[in-house]
């Protein structure tokens, strides 16, 4: 096992939708751990001032995942910046919550751009850059392994990404390139914030047989793992980091 503080030196990592969340925890534990980290997002500002906050061993690049011009554009920036890449982190995505009759055509194009499309394309993009040893994560969702209502359009989406992270794991082997994904439960971010109130917070935490909801740092943890050499012999897997609310029922509701 390697020294857990230090896995990631001279290492160069890219996270998608890396201004705030999950790919900003991730960005600061990758650098942490002695990486440089590209990180990137649409806001400029909140890139900007997430950029600031992790320090000098991370570059920000403005722009939109969904676009595929814009992804060969960051592709050739970390090319010519830093020559290669040793990890991707596919994160950006968003939550969408309605019944299957309430999505439009828009909101269907606009949820898959997001969150299938935008994994595609920036591994696409990013694959000549990318050697033997390297890894790829994507975000994916606990969302996947159950059904709930009002989550078809969402889940629909997460669960192509985990078998696109499956798929790519099969091809990218003979390259010495591992592809696993994540799937956070309920995690605090700003998001999870901006969408509940406090007690449907507190709900969502008692459905949780850790007792709590997540953390941005708990999905940075799990992702620094199988990115790391840590895990260089595991490939095709879905890590839940979710505090047994797939898969385990808590004592209180037995």
């Amino acid at each position: 096992m390697t020294d857990n503080g230090f896995r990631y030196t001279d290492k160069i990592a890219l996270i998608t939708g890396g201004s705030s969340g999950m790919g900003l925890a991730t960005a600061r534990r990758l650098i942490a751990e002695g990486a440089r980290v590209i990180v990137t997002g649409r806001d400029k500002t909140r890139l900007d001032a997430a950029v600031a906050e992790l320090g000098e061993r991370a570059f920000g690049v403005a722009g939109d995942a969904t676009d595929a011009a814009e992804l060969e554009a960051l592709a050739r920036v970390a090319g010519e910046r830093f020559g290669r890449l040793d990890v991707v982190f596919a994160n950006a995505g968003i939550g969408a919550f309605q019944p299957v009759s309430a999505v439009t055509a828009a909101e269907f194009d606009r949820v898959v751009a997001i969150n299938v499309k935008a994994a595609f394309f920036t591994v696409q993009h990013t694959l000549p850059l990318l050697g033997a040893g390297a890894a790829i994560v994507i975000n994916a969702s606990f969302a996947l392994h159950r059904g709930a209502a009002g989550a078809a359009l969402y889940s629909a989406s997460k669960a192509a990404v985990h078998n696109l992270a499956r798929t790519l794991a099969a091809e990218l082997a003979p390259r010495g390139i591992r592809v696993n994904s994540v799937s956070p439960g309920y995690i605090d971010t700003p998001a999870f914030r901006a969408e509940l109130t406090p007690e449907a917070r507190a709900a969502a935490a008692s459905l949780v047989a850790a007792g709590r909801v997540g953390t941005s740092e708990d999905v940075a943890a799990a992702v620094a793992f199988l990115a790391s050499a840590d895990a260089s012999y595991i490939t095709g897997v879905d890590l839940l980091v979710d505090g047994g609310l797939t898969t385990v029922v808590p004592t209180a509701m037995v």
